[in-house]
């Protein structure tokens, strides 16, 4: 009779183990799941109502979960925010870092292709776009806010990352040796900040996606015909 069993202990115990594995697996799924569903909330609230007049409740209602699903993610509403631009920025930081990782046989061509890159993801992806525009246009820069006082290490270690690019096309000749690349490389973040920035106020206006190839090229070639020199400091 009993070696009539169908399992032994032994079987049931490994089962047992599976099962724990299935479910723990299933857990985090679902908790990553309810995340992403979080995070796809709150870019449409803030978009709609601004991140200052948004509250963690309007979040919750929005992915139609209760707000304490929030705190188990999210501390507050500034490490939502956060989790919401680190998402949107991951894709160019990895470009960023593949290009300023890999030797440059032409720093020029690297520095267009990281431009074009992020002008094209912008515009082309709904998602980049509506966070581009929640940072520029929907939210405050206060102490209710501190993800940009926070970020701006990172910020600056990105920057300089694209320095560096610029730093190289010196060393190979592409720029002369008096290049100020420092000055080259807010240029660089300034046209482009500054070309989404105004972009996103209008985006019926022109198609930057079409024209992202042939803006960059107008100002690499500024860039190359009259880059910024070092300038002698004053004397005393």
């Amino acid at each position: 009779m009993i070696s009539a069993l169908p399992v032994t202990f032994g079987d049931r115990t490994a089962d047992m183990d599976l099962a724990r594995k299935i479910m723990a697996r299933k857990t985090k799924e679902e908790a990553q799941e309810t995340h992403t569903a979080l995070l796809n909330a709150a870019e449409d609230v803030f978009s709609t109502k601004g991140v200052t007049n948004t509250t963690l409740n309007d979040v919750a209602c929005a992915a139609g979960m209760t707000r304490g699903a929030i705190y188990w993610h999210f501390k507050d509403k500034n490490a939502l925010f956060q989790a919401m631009c680190d998402r949107a920025f991951l894709p160019m930081e990895a470009l960023l870092n593949e290009i300023s990782d890999a030797p440059q046989k032409d720093p020029i061509a690297a520095l267009r292709q990281l431009n074009i890159h992020f002008l094209k993801l912008v515009s082309s992806d709904s998602r980049q776009r509506k966070v581009f525009d929640i940072i520029f246009h929907r939210s405050e820069k206060n102490v209710d806010l501190p993800y940009f006082e926070t970020e701006k290490e990172k910020r600056t270690e990105c920057l300089n990352k694209v320095q560096v690019i610029i730093d190289n096309a010196v060393a190979s000749g592409q720029l002369p040796p008096e290049t100020d690349t420092w000055i080259a490389m807010h240029a660089n973040h300034s046209f482009l900040v500054g070309l989404i920035g105004e972009w996103l106020e209008d985006p019926n206006a022109y198609c930057i996606n079409t024209h992202a190839e042939d803006m960059v090229d107008m100002f690499l070639s500024g860039l190359m015909t009259r880059p910024p020199l070092k300038k002698n400091p004053p004397s005393a």
